[in-house]
């Protein structure tokens, strides 16, 4: 009899465990159906990161092929242009305006046109000295004769018929000695002596240089 109930007692112990562990699958059960669903979901999932599709995809027999990552897209480095005022010569230097480049033209300007005024930086616009006028050559002068020596030589204002007045002191040439009028034609100075040419002269300012009209010996007239 306790055999029986000792073989009783172990069948209802066995058949409550059976039920625990039923009741407990049946709980998990939906947890492990999501838990499935989603690692299903993410092993079919589109491209993985950097262009590839799972294996999974690829195994299962599907047209898209791996795309290979994106190659970072080529820096092509180009010449800056030329600065202002400045030309590209055909090896890629730069000219200066106003040079001549290897081509045989000037830089700055293009093959078959005509350059445009250079300025030069070196050399200063100088003004041509005014012509001299009978008021500004009127006056006394110093000649000084080719020996060296020196006289006085007065340039009046007086009219002589058609020239004017004129007188030397301490000369040695007797051509100047006998000096008695003068003119002022086409920027030159004329000395007479009674009518005839003695000496011809140029320049302007405080100076003017000539020769004697008979012996051509140099003569120069300053103040």
């Amino acid at each position: 009899m306790t055999t029986m109930h000792d073989a009783t007692t172990e069948r209802g112990r066995r058949s409550a465990s059976a039920k625990r562990f039923a009741r407990r699958v049946a709980a998990l059960a939906p947890l492990l159906i999501v838990a499935a669903c989603a690692s299903e979901r993410f092993s079919d999932a589109g491209p993985a990161p950097g262009g590839y599709r799972s294996a999974r995809a690829v195994s299962a027999g599907s047209d898209f092929e791996p795309l290979p990552p994106s190659a970072p897209a080529e820096v092509i480095a180009s010449p800056l242009p030329p600065a202002p005022g400045t030309a590209a010569a055909p090896d890629g230097s730069v000219v200066a305006p106003g040079t001549l480049g290897p081509d045989g033209t000037l830089a700055g300007t293009e093959a078959g046109t005509t350059p445009g005024p250079v300025a030069d930086l070196g050399r200063q616009p100088t003004s041509a000295p005014p012509a001299p006028t009978r008021s500004s050559v009127t006056g006394g002068w110093t000649a000084r004769e080719a020996a060296g020596s020196s006289c006085r030589i007065t340039l009046s204002s007086a009219p002589a018929l058609d020239l004017y007045k004129a007188s030397s002191s301490g000369c040695n040439s007797r051509d100047l000695q006998s000096v008695n009028a003068w003119d002022l034609r086409d920027g030159e100075v004329y000395l007479y002596s009674r009518g005839s040419v003695v000496a011809r002269l140029k320049g302007s300012g405080n100076s003017f240089n000539g020769v004697l009209a008979k012996s051509g010996a140099p003569l120069t007239l300053s103040r």
